[in-house]
């Protein structure tokens, strides 16, 4: 409690476990929330006391529920003749007939996650990870579901990725959070080390045919990954390719003979248009090495000879058929691993640069999928190696081949068939039959593994093992205490924010799965105007949005061409329903975003001279306002400094705010003297170092052309003269570390309030069961000069402190912008144009 006389601050309430939450005053009482009980405070007495509360619910939300399990498959395989299809899915793993037959739930484990299964190449057995334990171990079950799951691993304490059956059905590959590489013996389940890294996570693999070698990738110092080769009877480990370019995705030709991967090796560059600058994409093509020094390439030069006579053909074809046996035994031979000017041996398929994944080769052929960085459809194809062709299976494919390589899954959107290996265009007539994955649903026990597994992917992914000092189990146990009282989602939700808030740290979200129990949105139609009740009754347009109508996201209705409504005037009817009997005019336009609506307008509120337009309303106005707002802020700035100085805003740190810097930071360049950055609001993302470079460039020289009056400086991209940002606690994340850099960089003024001070980063989520996810911060930024964190839990501060009041602001008056316009005036003299174009020089010797 404040006493407004003292002056002086006292503490009410003494709890020592959780904090007190959304209290609420009345006229004598606060009620307020602590540890999910209400309490009541007397304000007199400063008493308070816990509200007994009974409801009468059904907990409908929290009953056993039957599930569809195939709308939250996290991964899919294929038995190894291609009979059965195995789908991972909402923390069950199913066994589902390719076209006829039952569906299996191998694992019926509703308090578990199970996932990432995958069938041994035998065909007798399925491995999958499994926190059953209470931690994520390899668990190993026989294909019919017959007998219990087998745990193969066990006090792993971290987080498993991917795994990877040796071809004898006889070992397992696993990577995990620790960047640990190894493989088990299923067997004896002893354990081997490939690889400990200390760069990245080794989740790109792949087992030799013959089970002896291993390939993976690994990041090099400079972060360009190299591929690497291990033997598993030496335990020795040599690089296939170098550090020279990105190289990944290595995958073992059936025979051993050749390893296929993909790397970046072409350098087509693309010219931007807002200036002289470049940047490489489709960098990649597939690639394959003769893994023995004597293998020949499938693309040595050959040779066409005469037709032979009968007997000479006879001498030839018994010629041959030894060549062939001889061929054949020498295709039992072991997978080459000759590390002697392996680079050399490299060789390039005549693909198109693009990118490349799920590389997958079979005899004589290899399968992938790609996608151009340009824009167009993700595609299947298929590259023959006897015809040296490239054949486009088709669009929006993703495939897993059989052991066998014979069969192929194919999914296209939600749809999942089996059909034969192909070689031209793929359509799935018969699909596999998902009805049966269903899953009896006990919340209670999944929302108590959600729980635990969000507890342990914080423990195995926060960027600092010490949790920032934190008793990480003692912080499970006081939040686990509330799990038996969760009756929905959006409870547990709550319940692992409180938990992981305990970090103290930002990017640390929790969020319920999409569209959980939500009602369906009708959406409302908007005018892009501001509009008043008037007394006529009927609603008069205070102000029509501006926009920019040749944009689909600018559009403003009633500025569109021939509608010709303006300021002032007034809307007497929708549709014919006169507005004077509505209390709310937008009840009348649900339901009519992009549809043609019938206005009644006039410039008095009266029917007489009134006519009649038609529109189409648009979903929200949000972008209209933000747009007039930007306008409205460059014509301030350009009145009150004489077209002297430019300004922009960036409302975030990704493609949209990216392309706000670039629509407005190109135009005002040469022709202003200086520029305010606006980064107030900016929500974050990862684009500030772009942005960054772009404001620190300095001229080095200047350019002239006969018949120019002027020298255009280089880079022409730059600002001449001085810099003024703007920040305030709502830049964050990115908009956190972009006035850093600016401010380290010594690039201009700081104004403003301190920034939000949240820059421990995020990289994408994990599956929960339910399709939940959490995001965990997982690398943090530290200063240049020192061994220190910065910015997280304090933000930027600003170099001029200016608070803009509240009451100033939302009548029109933006006390920040103004200090910066003041600011940047007064900085004019760091201008430096190019110098005057020198006078015509003169070589003719005289």
């Amino acid at each position: 409690v404040y006493n407004t006389s003292s002056g002086e601050t006292s503490k009410v309430t003494n709890f020592t476990e959780f904090d007190v939450k959304f209290p609420s005053l009345g006229k004598d009482q606060i009620v307020f929330e602590n540890a999910g009980y209400i309490y009541k405070l007397d304000v007199k007495s400063k008493e308070y006391k816990k509200v007994s509360i009974q409801i009468a619910n059904d907990n409908a939300y929290s009953r056993t529920e039957l599930k569809d399990a195939s709308k939250n498959i996290t991964s899919l395989d294929l038995s190894p003749d291609g009979e059965r299809v195995l789908f991972s899915a909402r923390g069950e793993i199913f066994t589902l007939p390719a076209k006829h037959g039952i569906t299996r739930n191998l694992t019926q484990s509703t308090s578990a996650n199970d996932q990432n299964a995958v069938w041994s190449p035998d065909g007798k057995n399925i491995a999958f990870f499994s926190d059953l334990s209470g931690e994520m171990e390899l668990y190993m079950q026989v294909q019919d579901g017959k007998s219990p799951a087998v745990q193969l691993t066990s006090g792993s304490e971290t987080y498993f990725f991917e795994l990877a059956w040796s071809p004898d059905s006889k070992k397992i590959l696993i990577n995990d959070r620790k960047l640990r590489l190894q493989y088990i013996d299923v067997a004896s389940r002893k354990i081997t080390m490939v690889k400990i890294s200390t760069r990245t996570e080794l989740d790109d693999f792949d087992w030799s045919p013959d089970s002896k070698w291993i390939a993976y990738s690994e990041n090099d110092l400079n972060t360009f990954s190299v591929i690497h080769l291990y033997n598993l009877e030496s335990g020795k480990t040599f690089p296939v390719t170098d550090n020279w370019y990105e190289s990944h995705l290595p995958r073992f030709s059936p025979d051993g003979k050749y390893m296929y991967f993909v790397s970046a090796r072409d350098f087509n560059p693309s010219y931007s248009q807002t200036e002289w600058n470049h940047s490489y994409s489709n960098m990649s093509r597939i690639y394959m090495v003769t893994l023995a020094s004597d293998t020949p390439s499938p693309f040595a030069p050959e040779n066409d000879e005469v037709k032979l006579d009968d007997k000479s053909k006879a001498e030839d074809e018994k010629s041959k058929e030894k060549g062939e046996k001889e061929e054949k035994q020498e295709d039992k031979k072991e997978t080459g691993g000759d590390p002697e000017n392996i680079t050399e041996r490299i060789i390039a398929l005549p693909v198109t640069p693009m990118n490349y994944f799920n590389l997958d080769p079979v005899e004589g052929k290899v399968y992938y999928n790609t996608f151009n960085s340009n824009g167009g459809q993700r595609s299947t194809k298929v590259f023959d190696l006897k015809t040296k062709k490239e054949t486009e299976l088709g669009e929006k494919l993703l495939f897993t081949v059989s052991a066998n390589h014979k069969k192929m899954l194919v999914r296209q959107n939600d749809k999942y068939a089996v059909i034969d290996l192909p070689s031209g265009k793929v359509t799935l007539k018969e699909t596999v039959d998902l009805s049966g994955m269903k899953v009896l649903t006990d919340y209670q026990s999944e929302w108590k593994q959600i729980f635990d597994e969000s507890w342990r992917q914080m423990r195995d992914f926060f960027y600092v093992p010490n949790m920032h000092g934190l008793d990480w189990e003692a912080m499970h146990d006081k939040y686990a205490v509330l799990l038996p009282y969760v009756n929905h989602r959006h409870d547990l939700t709550y319940i692992i924010g409180e938990m992981i808030g305990e970090l103290s740290v930002g990017h640390a979200y929790v969020n319920s799965p999409a569209g959980l129990n939500a009602p369906e949105r009708i959406q409302t139609g908007h005018l892009g105007a501001r509009l008043s009740k008037h007394s006529s009754g009927y609603f008069k347009i205070d102000e029509i949005l501006k926009g920019a109508n040749w944009d689909n996201n600018l559009i403003s209705p009633l500025s569109e061409p021939g509608v010709e409504v303006n300021d002032g005037e007034f809307i007497l009817a929708v549709n014919g329903s006169p507005t004077s009997d509505m209390a709310d005019i937008y009840a009348s336009l649900l339901n009519t975003v992009g549809k043609t609506v019938e206005l009644t307008i006039n410039s008095s509120p009266t029917e007489t001279g009134s006519r009649r337009v038609l529109v189409k309303p648009i979903a929200n106005e949000q972008n209209l306002y933000y747009f007039n707002w930007v306008q409205d802020n460059i014509r301030k700035v350009n009145e009150a400094t004489n077209g002297q100085i430019g300004y922009l805003h960036i409302p975030d740190m990704m493609p949209y705010g990216l392309n706000e810097f670039a629509k407005y930071f190109y135009p005002q360049l040469i022709n202003k003297k200086g520029l305010i950055i606006d980064g107030r609001g900016n929500g974050g993302g990862n684009v500030s170092p772009m942005i960054i470079e772009r404001l620190s460039r300095q001229m080095t020289r200047a350019t002239h052309m006969r018949g120019i009056d002027v020298g255009y400086p280089v880079p022409r991209a730059m600002v001449l003269g001085p810099k003024v940002l703007l920040v305030n606690n709502g830049s964050a994340s990115d908009g956190d570390l972009f006035p850093y850099q600016f401010k380290q960089l010594k690039l201009g003024t700081v104004i403003g309030t301190r920034t939000w001070g949240g820059v421990v980063g995020i990289r994408g989520t994990l599956p929960f069961i339910d399709g939940g996810i959490l995001m965990r911060p997982e690398f943090a930024s530290y200063s240049a000069t020192e061994s220190k964190y910065i910015i997280e839990g304090h933000g930027v501060e600003p170099d001029i402190y200016v608070d803009n009041d509240p009451a100033k602001e939302y009548a029109g008056e933006d006390e920040q912008l103004n200090k910066a316009i003041e600011v940047i005036m007064g900085q004019l003299d760091q201008y430096k144009g190019p110098p005057p174009v020198p006078a015509d020089p003169d070589k003719s010797g005289k």
